[in-house]
């Protein structure tokens, strides 16, 4: 039995700001010329053009939320709780939406079908979180069986659509509704260590949905067919990705040389994800890699010798998105999903979190009237690594 991603919707916030404005903003906080310069510098080879915040604090400082100055002197070192609380009340509205605007592009599914609610978030706690808000506002069914995966980081989409296609190979009736919410920058640190600039100058806040399920898509729209998933890890890299909950925000740990360590890892990972299938690297037509950066898309790029057009969604989504952790590969595959120019492909897709984790899965682009007839081939191949 097939399980199929129909449609893909995405959400960013109302303020975005570009990398240069961003980089000047930061320096000017950081109130130490020699720090603005290494901003100044790691913003510009970020990849990034455009980042979206739900604080209007880096683009009406008069408006500022959490970064406000103090006596007009220095920037306040903003709490933990009241980031969190910020969180809380983004969340569920953002999450309605995007469900709304989901099942609204696809007509073939009601609210009362929808069996399975997964919600995706490594930014901020809140209960009844967004799946509750979900289901009370769009009118699901009040049985709908609700999980939530959190604090896993960029990989945690993978998880999800994995975890979708198994509740329909289970229950082929299922319909699943799967959502990812991240508000990174409610999380930047006023600090001047590497770790501290680096992360402020990837992550951005967005969110996406996907809906899943075992029906043939209808009409004319191309499908994804989640064929399988697989996990790895490179644990020689625990060390150089991590983060933990500090008294002013996440404390994050993000070192130059995991694009080193994802590189060492790449044949190993690729090789054990293509042999059982006795696939070749030539098979596979687009790679939908987790855009955590510049140097990330690079490495990947280099290693496994892929054309730029097999990357290119994905530098577009770093471009004018940056890094929105969980959500950013669902902004890759959408741009696959809706490409025109690209009928029937087999697609990998790889990601990379703390751990250091890498996420696999094999999924095919499909027209949708071919979907019906045409799923004996043998699956092709996606492989995300957060």
């Amino acid at each position: 039995m097939n399980v199929f991603l129909h449609q893909i919707a995405t959400y960013v916030p109302p303020y975005a700001a570009t990398q240069e404005e961003l980089a000047s903003r930061l320096g000017d906080w950081a109130n130490d010329p020699a720090a603005a310069r290494v901003i100044a510098h790691v913003f510009r080879k970020s990849g990034i053009r455009r980042r979206h915040s739900v604080l209007p604090d880096f683009t009406e400082p008069t408006r500022a939320e959490l970064f406000r100055y103090v006596s007009g002197e220095r920037i306040n070192e903003v709490g933990t709780q009241a980031r969190n609380r910020v969180y809380g009340r983004h969340a569920g509205p953002i999450c309605v939406q995007l469900g709304r605007e989901l099942l609204e592009q696809c007509p073939e599914f009601e609210p009362s079908d929808v069996t399975h609610v997964i919600t995706v978030s490594c930014t901020g706690f809140v209960n009844p979180g967004p799946d509750w808000a979900i289901v009370h506002q769009l009118g699901l069914p009040p049985t709908v069986e609700r999980y939530h995966l959190g604090f896993m980081g960029c990989y945690a989409a993978l998880p999800a659509l994995r975890m979708a296609q198994q509740f329909c190979q289970a229950r082929p009736d299922s319909v699943v509704l799967v959502v990812c919410l991240e508000l990174c920058s409610l999380h930047l640190q006023l600090l001047s260590t590497h770790d501290s600039i680096l992360g402020n100058a990837l992550f951005s806040d967005g969110a996406a949905a996907a809906l899943v399920s075992a029906r043939p898509p209808a009409g004319h729209r191309p499908a994804l067919v989640l064929d399988d998933f697989t996990s790895a890890m490179a644990p020689e890299g625990s060390g150089e990705m991590a983060w933990e909950i500090g008294d002013h925000g996440f404390n994050l740990i993000l070192s130059s040389y995991v694009p080193d360590v994802i590189s060492a890892n790449l044949s190993r990972i690729v090789h054990n994800l293509l042999s059982p299938r006795a696939m070749a690297l030539t098979e596979i037509d687009r790679w939908a890699i987790h855009p955590g950066g510049r140097s990330i898309l690079d490495k990947v790029q280099e290693s496994l010798r892929l054309d730029p057009e097999q990357i290119d969604a994905s530098r577009s989504v770093l471009r004018d998105f940056g890094n929105m952790s969980s959500a950013t590969v669902l902004f890759v595959l959408k741009r696959m999903l809706e490409d025109p120019a690209a009928v029937s492909q087999t697609i990998a897709a790889m990601a990379f979190g703390p751990g250091l984790t890498i996420e696999c899965g094999l999924l095919r682009k499909v027209p949708a009237i071919r979907a019906v007839n045409d799923l004996t081939r043998e699956p092709a191949l996606a492989c995300a690594a957060s």
